[in-house]
C-alpha cells in the first residue's frame, strides 16, 4: 500500500471507531447486539485476509503483494463502514 492509502485507512478506522463508540454510548440497549456484530465483522475480515495472504504466498508473490492481499478485506470493510456512517 502506498502511504496515502495507509493514512486513509488509519483515518477511516479512527473515524469508524469514534462514531460507533458514540452510537453505543447513546443507545446502550442495543450495545450488546451491535458489539457482537462488530466482532463477527472483524473475524470475517481477518479470515478473508488470511486466506488471501495464503493464496498470494502460494502463488509466489512478493512480501508487499502478500501484505496488500492480507489487508484488502479489512480496508474494504472499513471504507464501507465509513461511507455508511457518513451517509447517516
Amino acid at each position: 500500500m502506498n502511504p496515502f492509502t495507509t493514512a486513509t485507512l488509519a483515518w477511516q478506522t479512527a473515524f469508524v471507531f469514534t462514531l460507533r463508540s458514540m452510537q453505543l454510548w447513546t443507545e446502550p440497549a442495543e450495545a450488546q447486539a451491535r458489539l457482537t456484530g462488530y466482532v463477527l465483522e472483524k473475524q470475517k475480515a481477518f479470515t478473508a485476509g488470511a486466506m488471501a495472504a495464503s493464496q498470494a504466498m502460494l502463488a509466489g508473490q512478493t512480501g508487499h503483494a502478500v501484505y496488500e492481499a492480507a489487508m484488502a478485506p479489512a480496508h474494504r470493510r472499513v471504507r464501507a463502514n465509513a461511507r455508511k456512517l457518513m451517509q447517516g
